[in-house]
Order: C-alpha cells, then sequence, then structure tokens
C-alpha cells in the first residue's frame, strides 16, 4: 500500500505559500498528498512586492501580473492529479497474491545413465508453497535403501495429510525390463506401498501393508464423504483390482471380486455413492460396494482414466484409440456420450526421461474445472502441447501460446478455481508454473537445471497451517 509522505515537501515553504489536495481512490486504500511547488523566480519576480502596491494597479496590469501564477498553479495541480490517478491505477492493479497453498509434486532426474530404473528410483516427494518459497522434500525417510522411491500421489480433505507412495524395484528386476522393454511384476521384484503422512510431524502409516492383499498397491485416495474409508489399487494374479477399506487400513473389500480384467482408474464420486474403473481399457460405472456395474458404450477399444464432475452428473474420460483418444464425458447413468475436443494430434502421453523409456511417458489427461462447467486440457499447436478450456458445450479456450518447441502437461486448477499450475518442458527442463486464469500471467513454480523435472502437482485442499 502506499502511505502519504510523513513530511510534507513543501514543509521548507511558508504556510500561506502551501495548496495540499487529497484524493482517495474509493476501496483503494490509497491516500496521496498532491502539493504545489514554490514558484520560479522568472514568476515570483513579476509580482508585486506587496499588496499596497497590487491595489495602485490598474485591472488589466493585476491581469498581466496575476495571470502567469494562477496558470503556473493550475498546471501544477493538473499534473499532480494525473500523477494521483497514476499510483491510484497502480495500486490497483497490483498483482493479487498466490494461494496460501502448499503443492506437492514429484522431482526426478532424467538423464541418468542406465536406463529407466536409475531415473525412477531418483524420484522424491516433494512440497512447496504457492508462492515459490519453502521447496522441501517429505517422508524422506522412506527412502531409506538403494532402488527405492517416494511419489506424491493425493491430499486428504483437509490438507493436513499426503498420501505417498513407496517402491521399491531389485537391481536385477529392473536389468531384466530393460533388457526385454516390458514390466515385470512379481513380489521378489517390487514392493508398492501407500502411506499417509503427516504433513506438519511427518510420521508416516503404511496403511497398505496392515492385513496386505498385494505386494502393488497404489493409487490411494480418501473416499469422499465419509472419513473412515479409503480406496485403492491392488495387483494379485496378475490383475489390478480396485478395492476399498477402512481408514486404519483394515476391512480391505474387492469391488470387483466377480471380475477377472485389469481394473485401473479408481474413483469415487463427490458424494461417494458410485464408482467408476476402466477394466481392459472399458470404462465401468458401479455403486460404491462394486454392485450394479454397468459398462459405458463407447464403441472405442482405447477408453482411460474416468473421474466424476464436481457434482457427480458426468463423467470424464478420454476414448479413441491408444495414442490417439480425446476428452469425452457421458452421465452419471453411462448414457449422453459426447467428444468435448480433439487433441490434434497429440498421443496424451508427456515423456519424463531424457534416456529410452521402454514404458512411453506419462499419461497426460483432462480434468475437471472446480465448478464442473468446463475441462482443462493439453493439445497440439504446431510442434507445442498447449493449455486449453473446453465448456461442456464444446466452446474451446486456448490458454497458452507458447514459445516453439513448448510442451506443458498435467494442468491442475486451484481449490478456488482462480489458478491452474502445470508442467511445462521449455529448452530440455521440465518445471512447473502458475497461471492466474483471469488474465494468463504466468509465475514460474520451481527452477530445476538440465537433467530434472518437477512433475504432478496437487495442490492442498485446504490452508497450510502456521
Amino acid at each position: 500500500m502506499l502511505r502519504p509522505a510523513k513530511r510534507p515537501v513543501d514543509a521548507h515553504l511558508p504556510a500561506d505559500r502551501r495548496t495540499t489536495h487529497r484524493a482517495c481512490e474509493p476501496g483503494s486504500g490509497v491516500l496521496i498528498s498532491v502539493l504545489a511547488v514554490e514558484m520560479p523566480s522568472s514568476v515570483v519576480a513579476r509580482q508585486p512586492s506587496n499588496r499596497q502596491s497590487i491595489s495602485l494597479l490598474t485591472p488589466k496590469q493585476k491581469s498581466e501580473h496575476l495571470t502567469p501564477l494562477r496558470s503556473l498553479r493550475i498546471r501544477c495541480i493538473a499534473v499532480g492529479c494525473l500523477w494521483l490517478l497514476s499510483l491510484c491505477h497502480t495500486a490497483d492493479s497490483a498483482e493479487p497474491p498466490r494461494p496460501s497453498l502448499l503443492i506437492g509434486y514429484n522431482e526426478h532426474r532424467t538423464n541418468l545413465p542406465g536406463g529407466r530404473q536409475p531415473n525412477v528410483s531418483s524420484n522424491r516427494a516433494m512440497l512447496v508453497k504457492a508462492d515459490g518459497s519453502q521447496r522441501r522434500p517429505l517422508a524422506a525417510d522412506l527412502a531409506n535403501e538403494p532402488g527405492v522411491s517416494t511419489q506424491f500421489a493425493a491430499w486428504s480433505p483437509d490438507g493436513k495429510t499426503a498420501v505417498i507412495g513407496r517402491g521399491w524395484e531389485s537391481l536385477e528386476n529392473a536389468k531384466w525390463e530393460e533388457e526385454h522393454k516390458t514390466f515385470r511384476f512379481t513380489p521378489e521384484g517390487w514392493l508398492y506401498d501407500s502411506y499417509l503422512v503427516d504433513v506438519a510431524t511427518g510420521k508416516a502409516e503404511n496403511v497398505t501393508a496392515v492385513e496386505r492383499v498385494s505386494f502393488y498397491n497404489s493409487g490411494l485416495f480418501f473416499w469422499p464423504n465419509d472419513p473412515k474409508k479409503l480406496g485403492f489399487t491392488a495387483l494379485i494374479g496378475g490383475n489390478s483390482k480396485p478395492f476399498s477399506m477402512d481408514r486404519d487400513g483394515r476391512n480391505k473389500v474387492d469391488l470387483t471380486k466377480n471380475s477377472n480384467g485389469f481394473a485401473y482408474g479408481f474413483s469415487s464420486s463427490r458424494d461417494g455413492s458410485r464408482i467408476s474403473y476402466h477394466e481392459n481399457y472399458q470404462i465401468y460405472l458401479a455403486d460404491a460396494d462394486g454392485s450394479k456395474r454397468v459398462k459405458v458404450q463407447t464403441g472405442q477399444p482405447f477408453n482411460f482414466a474416468p473421474s466424476w464432475s464436481p457434482d457427480g452428473q458426468w463423467l470424464l474420460f478420454v476414448s479413441g484409440e491408444h495414442y490417439n483418444c480425446h476428452p469425452h464425458i457421458v452421465r452419471a447413468d453411462g448414457t449422453g456420450l459426447k467428444k468435448l475436443a480433439d487433441r490434434a494430434g497429440y498421443r496424451g502421453v508427456t515423456e519424463f526421461l531424457d534416456v529410452p523409456d521402454f514404458h512411453g511417458g506419462s499419461s497426460d489427461t483432462p480434468i475437471w474445472s472446480v465448478d464442473g462447467a468446463s475441462v482443462f486440457y493439453t493439445a497440439k499447436v504446431g510442434n507445442n502441447v498447449e493449455l486449453f478450456r473446453v465448456t461442456l458445450a464444446g466452446i474451446t479456450e486456448q490458454l497458452t501460446k507458447s514459445a516453439e518447441g513448448t510442451l506443458h502437461y498435467h494442468p491442475k486448477p486451484s481449490p478456488d478455481g482462480h489458478w491452474i499450475v502445470y508442467g511445462s518442458k521449455r529448452n530440455g527442463v521440465r518445471n512447473l508454473f502458475l497461471m492466474r486464469l483471469s488474465d494468463r500471467a504466468e509465475h514460474p513454480l520451481t527452477d530445476l537445471p538440465v537433467g530434472h523435472a518437477a512433475m504432478h502437482a496437487y495442490w492442498q485442499p485446504a490452508a497450510s497451517p502456521d
């Protein structure tokens, strides 16, 4: 805020030579003094020496003597007013503060020799404030042996607890995968668990190890509208299955017990009453206990990453061919299929390593706006991947127009809907950025060097405790 000077700039003048005009922009909190300045000597020389000499002048002579003074005073006041308006405008247009929230994300190396595993195992869960300060690792103690990575995956609804994945892969298994260019998930070669980590204390709780059902447990989330319930995905007998469990990790329940398909992309509606997932790349809807399962008929071989709208009335996912799929929505009962936008040749994955990766990158899927009226997604424009927003009516808006070769990925709106955080590869480096949606002003969030990457950002749902 701009404040009045403690000592007026014309304090050296006699009191009768000072003129002060005060103005305050309504609601701006700005109060500025605009002061007339001392007359130049050339003008003062033309003034009569005293009031008696003025009285002896004719009206015409008085006018000739006083006009320059009045004219200069008017000009001074006019200039001062323009200055005042400029300062008031500056104060009014000052950038609003960024949200007072933490952002969870992941950092990893991208160019270490040895292929995929040395770089993936370098991944660490991180926290940073939305203003770019207080960047730090979270649950660093979990990475306590070679071959271990940590991954930020989600927040609790109150923003006090983070979901952290801890993955370990044996060196022997990693070498086999690199040689054969495919994954090999075995209990001897892999262990992946999901932890609940208290952000304030760092205390970590391995809830998927309680009454363990699998050696690979990922996708943990807090069940909406039920603080005592969690959801996750477990790999069992070569198939991925959605599970529910109690908050303490007990009473795990397979929600697709009668199916032998590979189910993934598991999520719950915002009221907690429905679930969705894709099984063998087909979308399914069901009640929270897994019953009344309905397949969404898209007519496409590849359907991926379903997510519920904030009001629970729609489901968003990508549909089409693998590496040629686009944002679609369908009603909560599986009807009303509609293609929202086209990704214009974008394959829907962003490469996160600078060494050969047999897996082909990280999925880059669309996401709902906070109010559910639109969807954020990425699409190809020339050699770039740009950010877009599309309404449910199909009206598309390009949010970024970036330098040649820029690749954006993983957009996420802030809880208040005024900002988005997203990743961007520029000049060979992957960093995170914030954009204020009102004016598209962009701000860097991370500043990593070549050979490092920042990805998968998640907004804290509630304000950070001091």
